[in-house]
Formats: C-alpha cells, sequence, structure tokens
C-alpha cells in the first residue's frame, strides 16, 4: 500500500471516531438535559408550586388555561434558549405583554408572603425531622443564618425603587436597584433556603425621614421570621446569625444577643481598634498582617491556622476575636460579642456565609435578574421573588433530587442548548428536533 493511500485511510478512521464520539457526547448531553427537565418538574410539585402560585394568579388574571410553563419561563428564560422575557414571549409565540400581567398580578406583598410561606414550608419539615434524630444528625443539620445584600443593576430613573448604591463586587457605584436577602444555610450547604427579601427605597431628595437602612432591615427579618416559627409551634434554639462587615453594627449585634441570647458573627475591618487583655491595643490591620498571634489547628477545620483572642473595643464592648489564616488566602478576623462558643464551630459557620452568594451569583448570572422591563413596583417584586423562587428550584434539584449529580450550572446549560430535544407537558417543552437529522438539528 503506497504511504499516501495508508494516510487517506487513517485519517477516514479518525475522522469516524471523532464523529462517532461527538454523536455519543450528543447523545449524553440530551439525556442529561432530559434528566434535568425531570428533576425540574419533580422539584416544582415537591415544593407546591404548581398547586399553590398557579392558582392564585390564576384567580388574580381570571385564566383558565395552565400557566406553570409560563411562570417557568418567567424563573427561567435561559432554559427556553432566551436571555430575557420579551425574548422568551417572541420564540414561544406568546403576548408580548404576559411577563408584565404575570409578574404584576400580584401585589408585592402577596409576593413576599408567597416567599416567606415556602420558606417555612420547606424549612419545618426538615427541622421536625432532624429534631427527632440523635445529636449527631442533630449536628449535621444545624442551620445558620445569613443576611446579605447585592445591587441588581438598572439604568435610569425607574419608578422610586433604582438609586446609587455601592457595590461591594464591583468596587464602585452602580446605579440599581438594592436588595436585602436573609437565607438559612441547612448543615454546610446540604440546601440553601431564602426565607425573607426586601428592597431598599433611596433616600428622599430634600427633606423627610431616611428610608430604612439595611442593618433596620436585617434585624425587622430576623423577627419576622423567627415569629413565624414561634407561631408554628417550632422551638428553635438560639440562632446563629453571620453576615459580612457591612452589618458589622453594636446596636445590630446587641439585639442580636440580647432578644434571642445568640451571636451575630460579622467580619472585621482594618480600621477596628482593639485592646487585648495585657493592655496592647491593636488595630483591625494587625489582625489581618502580623503572624505572631498564638495559632492552633483542629481537625474539625483541616489545613486551616486560627487564632483565639480575647479583647475589648470602644464601640462594641468585651468581644471575641478568631484569626484565619487559610492556604492560598489572604489572612482576616472575623468577631463577635464574647461568647463560649468553640473557634472551630464560629469557622465552620463563617464558611457557609459564602454560600448566600452562590444565591446572588445565579440571580444574577444563571436567571438573568437585570433582564427586567416592566414598568411597575409590584411587578419587579414579582420579578425578584419569581427568580428567588427559582433559585430555591435549582438548588432543591441539584443537591436534594440529582444528588450532587448535576449542579444548577450544569443544569442551566444542558436545557439552554438542549431544550428543543426535551419532551416535558406540564412546562410547555416539546421535542421539537427528535426526528430530525442530526446535523439539521
Amino acid at each position: 500500500m503506497i504511504p499516501s493511500t495508508r494516510g487517506a485511510k487513517q485519517y477516514a478512521k479518525a475522522r469516524k471516531r471523532r464523529y462517532l464520539k461527538a454523536q455519543e457526547r450528543l447523545e449524553r448531553d440530551r439525556r442529561q438535559a432530559q434528566q434535568a427537565a425531570e428533576a425540574l418538574e419533580q422539584a416544582l410539585h415537591d415544593l407546591g408550586l404548581p398547586e399553590n402560585l398557579v392558582a392564585e394568579m390564576e384567580g388574580r388574571l381570571r385564566s383558565q388555561q395552565k400557566l406553570l410553563g409560563k411562570i417557568v419561563g418567567m424563573m427561567f428564560p435561559p432554559l427556553f434558549g432566551c436571555r430575557t422575557n420579551t425574548e422568551l414571549c417572541r420564540v414561544r409565540g406568546w403576548d408580548k405583554n404576559l411577563p408584565l400581567h404575570l409578574l404584576g398580578a400580584l401585589p408585592k406583598r402577596s409576593w413576599l408572603k408567597r416567599l416567606r410561606r415556602l420558606g417555612m414550608e420547606v424549612l419545618v419539615p426538615l427541622w421536625r425531622y432532624a429534631a427527632s434524630k440523635s445529636a449527631a444528625t442533630r449536628s449535621r443539620w444545624q442551620w445558620t443564618w445569613v443576611g446579605d445584600d447585592s445591587v441588581f443593576k438598572k439604568y435610569g430613573e425607574q419608578l422610586s425603587l433604582v438609586g446609587t448604591w455601592w457595590s461591594g463586587q464591583e468596587h464602585r457605584v452602580l446605579s440599581g436597584i438594592d436588595g436585602v436577602l436573609l437565607v438559612v444555610v441547612v448543615g454546610d450547604g446540604k440546601l440553601v433556603v431564602p426565607v425573607d427579601f426586601a428592597i431598599r427605597r433611596p433616600d428622599p431628595a430634600g427633606p423627610g425621614a431616611p428610608c430604612r437602612d439595611k442593618l433596620h432591615w436585617l434585624q425587622v427579618m430576623l423577627d419576622g421570621r423567627l415569629a413565624a416559627f414561634r407561631r408554628r409551634g417550632v422551638a428553635l434554639p438560639p440562632p446563629m446569625v453571620v453576615a459580612d462587615s457591612w452589618f458589622s453594627d453594636s446596636k445590630l449585634m446587641r439585639h442580636v444577643a440580647t432578644t434571642y441570647e445568640s451571636t451575630l458573627l460579622v467580619e472585621g475591618k482594618s480600621t477596628y481598634v482593639f485592646v487585648l487583655p495585657d493592655g496592647r491595643p491593636v488595630k483591625g490591620s494587625d489582625l489581618q498582617q502580623r503572624s505572631d498571634w498564638p495559632w492552633r489547628e483542629s481537625p474539625q477545620v483541616p489545613g486551616v491556622r486560627y487564632a483565639r483572642l480575647r479583647a475589648t473595643s470602644p464601640t462594641y464592648g468585651a468581644v471575641t476575636i478568631i484569626i484565619v489564616k487559610e492556604p492560598r488566602a489572604d489572612q482576616y478576623y472575623v468577631m463577635c460579642l464574647e461568647t463560649d462558643i468553640s473557634a472551630p464551630r464560629l469557622m465552620r459557620a463563617w464558611k457557609r456565609r459564602s454560600r448566600i452568594e452562590y444565591c446572588f451569583r445565579t440571580l444574577k448570572h444563571l436567571l438573568a435578574t437585570g433582564a427586567c422591563q416592566v414598568h411597575s413596583e409590584d411587578a419587579y417584586y414579582g420579578h425578584l421573588v419569581l427568580r428567588l423562587m427559582g433559585c430555591l428550584v435549582l438548588f432543591y434539584t441539584s443537591r436534594v433530587i440529582c444528588q450532587g449529580r448535576l449542579t444548577m450550572e450544569e443544569i442551566i446549560f444542558s436545557l439552554k442548548h438542549y431544550w428543543r430535544f426535551v419532551d416535558s407537558e406540564a412546562l410547555e417543552l416539546k421535542a421539537l428536533s427528535q426526528r430530525m437529522d442530526e446535523k439539521a438539528a
């Protein structure tokens, strides 16, 4: 056989192998998309959204048609191959005013009530399940209350919700809507459940009292949710509350300590000043940079060194400081009012604070929260609350139903790119390209 013929056959065989591998990958991605759609539909039924939310909105809209697919479309436009709700209506052949009608069907009080009730319906059975188990099982199902705020970019003077806010993610002032979110992290991230949400209003121009800031919002949301648990006969232990340095307010920390006999753990700033028991003054920058501290190690937090200090602050009084040094990370410290809780437990609780970032990342990037073109305050609340519900559905799907085999990113990606091959009657998805030629599909 001449070399040219041998090389041509080898090239043909290699091309055939690549084609077969591409076909196998395509079939695998299609199966994963179908699995994600079925898991998503099951999560919607498990969380009670089809029975409750659809019926309530149908009554408001006086509509007899099934709205579950359209509501899911409002939650997850990327799942339908679209980025905005307007594009979704154009692709699916829906009325272009459908997003405004659906999102504005309920007043903002009803949207927030729906979100709070959904959080309670998810958390109360989990608590009653764990309360009947052993102490070791209950320790794995501990709850951590996490509060944080984030800015959703919006330009232009839209209603009275859009203002200028400092964004910690982008380190600059942005024009947009500032939302304050309270979530409960179950265990070390088994489930993240949003339990309350609020939109901060910009301070009015001219004379008038300033609007409620995020410190007051966090206190009001925490008090309201814990009172709701008491009304349901659920006696929770003292809550562990975690927040970033923006919530390090002495009044809020005292309120949590005196009202609930609990701890508010926050990250310290470099400008804080403390006095150690031996009389030495230290600044927060010293705690973040110096290395001459009594370092310890614990098997509960492997690979992490920490130092526990007791100090006095002119603002907070007696405090407990935990200096943390992790591999390949900057040294930092967290603080709370004086407590006997062990340092490893405080560090594990602080690690759960990052779980709220998954919510904001899902809202901003995966669910495209900023793509909202409605023109009423109720519709804005509906837009953001629906996305929060969608975030909970994604968490529940990936962590509970799929048991970590599919992540939120994989679910979004597979359904976004292969929705034409997915068959789901409830979500109004039909396998449009199932019988088409592979190249045409």
